[in-house]
């Protein structure tokens, strides 16, 4: 079949394809399943020239295939409850003199904060 045939099959360009093949782009477990289904062979014949090495745990580590821990992110401080309540309070205030000091005084704490 060629990669052509097969991209329509999945609803993906040739290019996409060829990517997956080339190990360009990784290939998820239901992408997978699909393609055995549309070329009908087992779910192994993806696996049958596979490196004995690799078919192994120690050998995937080994090689450096193993899953690389994410990132950790951290929470936008926009959604965090204490900021909506700091802002909340700051937009009571009625003075805009008071409001503009405030706002001031905020900015220079944070300042000092830094050094």
């Amino acid at each position: 079949m060629s990669q052509e045939r097969l991209g329509d099959a999945v609803g993906l360009t040739f290019q996409q394809i060829q990517k997956y093949e080339r190990g360009a782009n990784r290939i998820g477990a239901s992408r997978l399943f699909e393609l055995t289904q549309i070329l009908d062979v087992p779910i192994s014949f993806f696996f049958d020239d596979m490196d004995e090495e690799l078919k192994t745990r120690e050998g995937r580590m080994a090689k450096g295939l193993r899953d690389r821990g994410q990132a950790r992110l951290e929470p936008d401080p926009m959604a965090k409850r204490e900021t909506l309540e700091l802002v909340r309070a700051y937009y009571r205030i009625t003075d805009p003199r008071v409001r503009k000091r405030v706002f001031e005084l905020t900015k220079a704490v944070a300042t000092a904060a830094k050094t």
